[in-house]
């Protein structure tokens, strides 16, 4: 017999109402309400269709007792007005999926010993640039690989190897609103996870909540960010996106790097920039032009009215070209390739555990299939894409 307090935790934990849910699985709302009161049962064929609105295997259904669920993560977002309280659906789902993979990616890793640890903490008194150079010398980036890689997908997939590499778990979430959160971070001691969010269409943009979020891991305060640091909330966690905002520029852009630039060197507050050559010097160091500019801004080398001027700027055109790929993904059917999705949101390391975990007769290969969410026939394209034959894409 299927437990109804299971049904109505699903849903509950799913973040949907009931007439949300009764909407999704075909059915009246009264129908969810005598099934999670008990006074019905859902067939099998209405069981799947919950399970697959609640991202939630049917088997759950039928359990003695409710499941132990995660503990919800800090929220650094903006307040109820200008980002609503609660989170969607996606976006629980998404660290429910974040979580779950940790514990698969520890289970494949072995003990703990063998597991690297990120040893690096700091605290919201220490000096971000101070904290960016130990950051950067942990992760082995050096200033001249840095400039020699080329802007967009390939400075992304650096540093998120070299984050990964320190002993931290990167992936992607998809599906989820960029306005509703730009990323999230748990910091655990071991195997700290960072999610980063595809809607975010630039790779410069998720570079930069990468080491933001890993700022979050070295404070030891990993939770939902939006990465503005400009609204009204409690001041500690303003504080810390304040904190970790300037941390990820650091890193990113390392202080005498930047003062160095002959167009910087002569700057003053006063200064205002054209957009080619805030481009250009943001692609040098693989940054979106809004990171540059808030760079400056904290060396002091802009003043906030250009800086909040530019920012809107940037906000209106990223929206103008958002408008337009939605048009075109209208006249094109399709989309990417399941393999590169796979690659995309479960990343390299994780990816090349799964794998490798196979090829050592650890796991099944419907195994791999169901970590890696795809069908069986898509899994030798993973194994070319992270193994060497094509590089995975993070995009």
């Amino acid at each position: 017999m299927i437990n109804p307090a299971l049904l109505s935790w699903a849903r509950e934990s799913a973040g949907l109402r009931i007439d949300e849910a009764a909407k999704k699985v075909q059915v009246k709302p009264g129908r969810i309400e005598l099934w999670e009161s008990g006074d019905a049962q859902p067939t099998i064929k209405q069981l799947r269709k919950l399970g697959a609105t609640y991202k939630r295997p049917i088997a759950v259904f039928y359990l003695d007792e409710v499941p132990r669920d995660f503990t919800p993560l800090r929220d650094f977002r903006r307040l109820p007005g200008e980002v609503a309280g609660v989170q969607s659906p996606e976006l629980r789902y998404e660290i429910r999926r974040a979580l779950s993979r940790r514990d698969t990616a520890l289970e494949l890793m072995g003990p703990e010993s063998e597991v690297p640890r990120l040893r690096l903490r700091c605290s919201l008194d220490d000096d971000a640039d101070s904290v960016a150079t130990r950051v950067r010398r942990r992760l082995g980036i050096n200033l001249e690989d840095q400039l020699g890689w080329t802007p967009g997908n390939e400075s992304l997939n650096k540093w998120r190897d070299a984050v990964e590499n320190a002993g931290a778990l990167v992936l992607q979430m998809q599906n989820v609103d960029r306005a509703e959160s730009r990323g999230f971070s748990v910091a655990k001691p071991i195997l700290p996870l960072i999610v980063l969010n595809i809607a975010d269409r630039s790779p410069a943009a998720r570079t930069f909540t990468l080491l933001h979020e890993l700022g979050h891991i070295l404070l030891r305060s990993g939770g939902l960010c939006d990465l503005d640091d400009h609204s009204t909330r409690p001041p500690e966690e303003l504080r810390a996106e304040v904190f970790c905002n300037r941390l990820a520029g650091a890193i990113l852009m390392p202080r005498d790097a930047i003062l160095d630039l002959p167009m910087v060197a002569e700057a003053t507050r006063d200064t205002t920039w054209d957009d080619v050559a805030i481009r250009r010097a943001a692609n040098k160091f693989g940054a979106s032009r809004e990171a540059f500019l808030r760079r400056l801004l904290v060396l002091d080398k802009t003043n906030v009215r250009f800086y909040q001027r530019k920012r809107e700027q940037y906000r209106r055109e990223f929206i103008d070209w958002l408008d337009k790929e939605k048009a075109k993904k209208k006249k094109r059917p399709g989309g990417p390739r399941p393999s590169r999705v796979a690659v995309a949101t479960a990343g390299r390391q994780f990816t090349r555990l799964v794998l490798g975990s196979y090829r050592q007769d650890k796991i099944t290969v419907s195994d791999v299939s169901d970590l890696l969410e795809v069908k069986l026939k898509h899994i030798p394209e993973i194994q070319d894409a992270v193994f060497g034959r094509r590089a995975g894409s993070t995009e």
